[in-house]
């Protein structure tokens, strides 16, 4: 009798790792560090919920142009309370110059509200109850638990993903696994504020168009093969 052909067990799907080795991403964040020690977000807040506030408004938005609309909004209201009293439509002018301000309007008061019905008026500090909220997602819970309540997330935007996929940092095909692998890679002495140092990064430096490589304080570990060409020049750091 003919042999019964064997069968092939599934070959298992191979998790991303980064490119960088251990002692790259040890010096890569050390670098970002002594550049800029205390890394803060760009939103303008006083409180965990101001920051859930300008965070859920920033999506598809610029940090400049929501902060210009809650230095209107937040002096006349900046709790739950208050601003499921001021409703749908009279928030709307507050945060008009906002892209999709019509949907943002609508789940910040429901968002409001469900805090107000199921928090006592507070922020979780948990993903499940920040992700139940209206228009909140992973990205915008892993900000507020990172930004609020100094939780070693990783919260993943554009900038983020081009800067982990270009260095060599944290490739990955979605954002998801970019989140991922960078919370596998990062020393924990430096994961709180890695959000913040990469997200400047990309935001200043590693731009999409064209990065400005010759001012990049990690070139020389970054494994992008289409840098901008030019003359190194000393990164200065923050004040």
């Amino acid at each position: 009798m003919p042999a019964k052909p064997t069968r092939k067990s599934p070959a298992r799907k191979r998790a991303p790792r980064s490119r960088l080795g251990k002692a790259e991403i040890e010096e890569m964040f050390a670098r970002l560090r002594q550049l800029n020690p205390k890394p803060a977000t760009e939103l303008e807040f006083s409180s965990p919920y101001e920051l859930l506030v300008a965070v859920a408004l920033s999506a598809q938005a610029t940090d400049v142009g929501v902060n210009k609309a809650t230095r209107k909004l937040f002096p006349v209201a900046n709790t739950p309370g208050q601003i499921a009293a001021l409703g749908v439509e009279k928030l709307k002018p507050y945060i008009a110059t906002i892209g999709l301000f019509n949907t943002k309007a609508a789940n910040v008061v429901a968002m409001a509200e469900q805090l107000i019905a199921n928090h006592g008026g507070e922020v979780p500090r948990n993903r499940e109850s920040l992700e139940a909220l209206p228009g909140v997602g992973r990205k915008t819970a892993n900000v507020v638990l990172n930004t609020a309540f100094g939780e070693p997330t990783m919260a993943v935007d554009t900038h983020i993903f081009r800067v982990s996929n270009r260095t060599g940092l944290a490739p990955g095909k979605n954002v998801r696994e970019v989140e991922d692998l960078l919370v596998r890679v990062i020393p924990d002495e430096y994961l709180h504020d890695a959000h913040h140092w990469l997200i400047l990064h990309g935001r200043y430096v590693c731009k999409a168009r064209v990065p400005d490589c010759p001012h990049c304080a990690i070139r020389d570990i970054c494994r992008y093969r289409d840098k901008t060409p030019g003359e190194p020049v000393p990164a200065t750091t923050a004040d």
